[in-house]
């Protein structure tokens, strides 16, 4: 298991309002996917997975039609 500082962005689906939700939080996680699967269980899933250079990862997420964006870095 290992510890990640973990940044959860919600992209807003209004056309007008380029914010978005960011949250912050570090937790210790041994599967990030079902990491993230746990905080949205009753949604229609699509993840993509993409590592970055400096070693963190990040995974793409469509949760029945919102897309989101988790960040996860080492701590």
């Amino acid at each position: 298991m290992k510890e990640y500082e973990v940044v959860h962005e919600i992209f807003n689906e209004c056309a007008n309002n380029q914010m978005r939700d960011v949250f912050f939080e570090e937790v210790m996680i041994e599967d990030l996917e079902r990491y993230i699967r746990g905080k949205h269980k009753d949604h229609d899933l699509k993840l993509e997975r993409e590592e970055l250079a400096d070693g963190t990862i990040l995974y793409h997420v469509n949760a029945s039609g919102i897309l989101q964006r988790y960040s996860f870095t080492e701590i």
